[in-house]
């Protein structure tokens, strides 16, 4: 697709680990490689630089916002619109989370890979192995929804080997939780998989809890790059495409209310 008159504003949570901020930039460089001419900014929450507010300072004409979350959660449904309707010389859009998507799927599977996670690598070993999928954590219905969603697709790729959720915050079960059930129900080799776009706290805080392999945050992973630029060409198809004008409208596809400014 042809640069349409939009950047695409990539917008991770911020982190005080100093490995997050060249992990988001790495990640966002492999975007850049496969989309030649397609502005590319990173804007943060909080806790890193540049900060989403300064970086939609600085722009004019259009945005979408990506946000580098992986549900519905209160940053995606309120603080991306919050920070957009601080943006009134924009014509701004909210693309939908990372998560559910079957390339989400498969960064997943390939960190788990990567970690050295092979559930058929001896005969019966699949009947004994399960996966917890990590994840940060939200009071919201909605994210943990798209968290069970996820889980079911890191599954299907997985052939149908149980992956249950646990959470670092906010939602229950723990990943220490997750573990103890699937132990009770006899699966003795358990990995955790991370839905962190990059380390920190409650990346690390979840592979502690994990007993056997941990993966590592999804980071650069070619999937993930693809899935940031499959978000943002979707949020133009809804908002209507073609090149940014003047106004100050926000289009929203991540399914919460359209906002005015």
């Amino acid at each position: 697709m042809e640069y349409s008159g939009y950047a695409l504003v990539a917008v991770a949570h911020g982190s005080r680990d100093p490995r997050a901020l060249p992990v988001v930039r790495a990640l966002l460089a492999r975007v850049r490689a496969l989309r030649p001419g397609l502005p590319i900014r990173l804007g943060h929450l909080g806790l890193d630089r540049p900060l989403l507010a300064d970086t939609l300072a600085g722009l004019r004409g259009g945005a979408v916002l990506v946000p580098l979350l992986f549900g519905h959660g209160h940053h995606v449904t309120h603080d991306l619109p919050a920070a957009l309707a601080t943006a009134p010389h924009l014509d701004g859009r909210i693309a939908a989370p990372l998560g559910p998507h079957p390339l989400l799927a498969e960064a997943l599977h390939g960190r788990l890979a990567e970690a050295g996670f092979d559930p058929y690598a001896a005969p019966g070993r699949p009947a004994h192995t399960a996966v917890v999928l990590a994840a940060a954590g939200s009071r919201a219905p909605r994210s943990a929804a798209d968290t069970d969603a996820v889980a079911a697709l890191l599954s299907a790729r997985l052939g149908g080997l149980p992956v249950v959720t646990g959470y670092a915050s906010a939602a229950a079960p723990t990943v220490t939780g997750a573990v103890r059930a699937l132990t009770a129900r006899g699966h003795r080799r358990i990995a955790v998989a991370g839905c962190f776009a990059a380390p920190g706290w409650f990346a690390a805080r979840c592979a502690a809890d994990a007993p056997d392999i941990a993966a590592a945050p999804l980071g650069d992973h070619p999937a993930l790059a693809r899935l940031l630029l499959h978000r943002y060409d979707d949020a133009l198809v809804a908002g209507g495409g073609g090149a940014a004008g003047g106004g100050a409208s926000v289009r929203d596809s991540t399914g919460a209310a359209t906002v005015a400014v």
